[in-house]
């Protein structure tokens, strides 16, 4: 068996080392790996398969799942609208996220929030942190304005481009 191993003693090229593609075959089996590549001097050989339709079907039920999940938080804050048309609705300019995250609307548990619907706020100041991989990241003013409404709850998970505060002149 040593010798069918070996590319150096084939006795021809169309000689195939089956041993060796069955244990590719079973490496693939085993993983969920769909294709792999092995390399012995001038012996090259791949062993793929098809991705089967089962996959697909398992990533489509996925969002169904998560989008539940996704709508309770949402509902919690006091805040928070809870029809999207009354967001449009108000007049003003949306700051909106710049990354993937975690909402939190104070530095730390027990501090008072950076902002509240009311409050005048100044070009640069904070108005809350997105936390994204371990990094706490301050959204800050656009401008001057009035904080006409907060449109995420604290420790909400949130998109790109998602709005979170409403800024009025």
């Amino acid at each position: 068996m040593a010798d069918a191993k070996s590319p150096a003693k084939l006795k021809n090229e169309s000689e195939i080392d089956t041993a060796l593609v069955r244990q590719l075959a079973d490496i693939l089996n085993d993983t969920s790996l769909t294709e792999i590549e092995v390399e012995r001097g001038d012996l090259h050989i791949r062993v793929a398969r098809e991705i089967t339709a089962a996959p697909v079907v398992q990533y489509a039920a996925a969002p169904a799942q998560a989008a539940p999940v996704a709508a309770a938080p949402a509902a919690a804050p006091a805040s928070m609208p809870s029809d999207p048309a009354t967001i449009v609705a108000k007049a003003g300019e949306q700051v909106k996220s710049p990354m993937v995250g975690t909402v939190y609307l104070q530095a730390s548990p027990e501090a008072a929030p950076f902002i509240k619907a009311g409050d005048t706020v100044k070009k640069g100041q904070t108005l809350l942190i997105v936390e994204a991989m371990k990094t706490m990241n301050p959204i800050q003013a656009p401008r001057d304005g009035v904080v006409a409404d907060i449109l995420v709850g604290d420790a909400q998970p949130v998109e790109y481009g998602e709005p979170l505060v409403l800024l009025q002149a």
